[in-house]
């Protein structure tokens, strides 16, 4: 009988791409588990792993493991929904992944209704970036992510994880509503020279910005880079910047800069994903309703 701690370990080896990955992932240490990766190799009796430079690459032998191991877990799961849904309370732990905007503006609400309607449920909060929240969702490290999604784009499709819409987020260019603020604009056209504060390369927010500069015709001068969207809220109040602002990081409060309307009024979509075979989890689900109605209208 294959031990299914064992298959996870391998399948884990198949989704983080090495030992020390998976190590850490679980919290075990890589001796170990490479000393369970090789029990599990003399109990299926073929050959799992094979060196390729520095690293281990799986077989095909391994590879079919690891496909039959999806479905196991995806029926594990499914069960523990089931078992769980059958008690009157609920309870237990829901790993809830979240890009920041969303966690100032929707996360407090939501944990003070799920405070009130089910005490004996745990939520614990983890920020994170959408792609990383999606890719730790469907590595089983968070039950649930609250991710974002920018016009005319789209992400990786994985087909474990579902998808529920949570918010349209509209979006506006930021300057500084001072009068002798020395960085300020009425429009995107005048932010052409001036500089800016944007979030770091390879988000989905940055691509799409600068995007939007190009197809207004410039390059933005991107002098100040940073993932804090309060950071960028206090450079563009002060004068120093002008920026790119979703609505959602007001979190219902009066703006305190000046918002200007876009080209197109664009809007991103802030939505939920789960696996599928965990979506029914009576914690998920109450989790998913907290949060449709903590945000802000």
């Amino acid at each position: 009988m294959l031990d299914v701690r064992k298959l996870r370990l391998l399948r884990e080896l198949k989704v983080r791409g090495t030992v020390t990955g998976v190590a850490e992932a679980l919290s075990y240490s890589p001796s170990s588990v490479s000393q369970q990766l090789s029990a599990l190799e003399k109990e299926s009796g073929v050959v799992l792993l094979e060196k390729v430079g520095r690293r281990v690459q799986l077989t095909a032998q391994a590879e079919i493991l690891v496909r039959h191991t999806g479905d196991i877990l995806d029926m594990l799961d499914r069960a523990e929904a089931e078992l769980t849904a059958s008690s009157t309370t609920v309870a237990g732990v829901v790993r809830i992944a979240v890009f920041q905007s969303a966690a100032h503006a929707i996360i407090p609400r939501a944990l003070s209704t799920l405070a009130a309607e089910y005490p004996e449920l745990r939520v614990e909060v983890t920020e994170r970036e959408p792609e990383q929240g999606l890719f730790e969702v469907s590595a089983r490290d968070f039950d649930l992510v609250i991710a974002e999604q920018y016009p005319a784009s789209t992400r990786g499709l994985r087909t474990d994880l579902d998808r529920v819409q949570l918010a349209s987020d509209a979006i506006h260019l930021a300057s500084s509503s001072s009068a002798d603020a020395r960085v300020t604009t009425t429009s995107l056209a005048g932010a052409a020279t001036l500089p800016w504060v944007m979030e770091p390369q390879g988000t989905a927010a940055r691509t799409w910005a600068v995007q939007l500069c190009r197809a207004a015709g410039f390059e933005p001068d991107v002098r100040y880079e940073t993932a804090d969207l309060i950071a960028h809220i206090r450079l563009i109040r002060s004068g120093n910047a002008v920026g790119i602002l979703p609505d959602l990081v007001w979190a219902g409060e009066t703006p305190s800069v000046r918002l200007i309307d876009l080209p197109g009024s664009p809007h991103r979509t802030v939505f939920t994903s789960a696996r599928r075979s965990s979506a029914e989890r009576p914690g998920v689900v109450a989790c998913r309703d907290a949060l449709a109605r903590a945000v802000p209208s």
